[in-house]
Parts: structure tokens; sequence; C-alpha cells
């Protein structure tokens, strides 16, 4: 990862642990590690940031709004492909998401405007885990 912030940030991520990325708009909570890659209109948008996460960071669960896969289908049905199959994708009210950003680790804020575009991601264990097999 060439951003170094975010780098760190991911570095900071322990199973379970929260971050999001989210749009131009999007409110972030005061106390939160924000994160901004936002250049311009659009640029970069969420889909790319997280095609970058996905090569670095292990994630078990995507949550979205409810109003992103009832407004945005094509690019609800994205993103919720985005790290690949086996990965739970939970839909939740927007309400909820803005809430439940207060207690996340980082946000990254991009420069999207995809209406409710924004992307919970829990954080996974990885591959590295070992265990015996019966």
């Amino acid at each position: 990862m060439l951003n170094g912030p975010i780098d760190a940030a991911l570095g900071r991520q322990g199973h379970m642990d929260e971050l999001m990325v989210v749009d131009a708009g999007f409110p972030c909570p005061d106390g939160v590690e924000v994160i901004d890659v936002a250049l311009s209109e659009g640029v970069p948008p969420i889909a790319a940031v997280l095609a970058e996460l996905r090569k670095v960071h292990s994630v078990e669960k995507i949550v979205m709004a409810e109003e992103t896969r009832r407004h945005n289908p094509s690019y609800f049905a994205r993103v919720a492909q985005s790290f690949g199959e086996g990965v739970d994708v939970d839909v939740i009210p927007h309400a909820d998401l803005k809430c439940r950003s207060r207690n996340v680790k980082t946000i990254i804020r991009t420069g999207d405007f995809t209406a409710w575009g924004n992307v919970l991601l829990v954080s996974g264990a990885g591959a590295r885990w070992q265990m015996e097999k019966p």
C-alpha cells in the first residue's frame, strides 16, 4: 500500500475491527481517524479504494445500507463481490450505518459521489492461522 496513513491504519486492524470507506459527503464523527484521499469530484471512487484494499487486507464481512441496495443495485452487487466469494454481506439502514461509524477505527474518505455508497469492512483473521483438522 503506497499510502502511508492507510498502510499504518491497516496494521492496527485486528480481527473483527471495523474500517469504513466513504463518499465525499459522509458525516465523519469526531474522534475517529479520518484519512482523506479525495482529490476531486469522483476521484478516487470507493470501488478503486476497495480494489486496492483487497490486495493487502483480510475482510470477513461487508456492511452496506439498505438504501444502497434499493437505489443503486448494480453498485451494491459490485461492492458485495469486491472481496470475493465467502465474504458475508450485511445490510442495515443507512442511519444505523452512520451510528456504527462512531466505533470504527478508521474512515477513508474518497471523492466518490455515489448516493449511499459508503462501505463498512469488518476485518478478517486472514489465512495464516493454523489449526489441526480431524
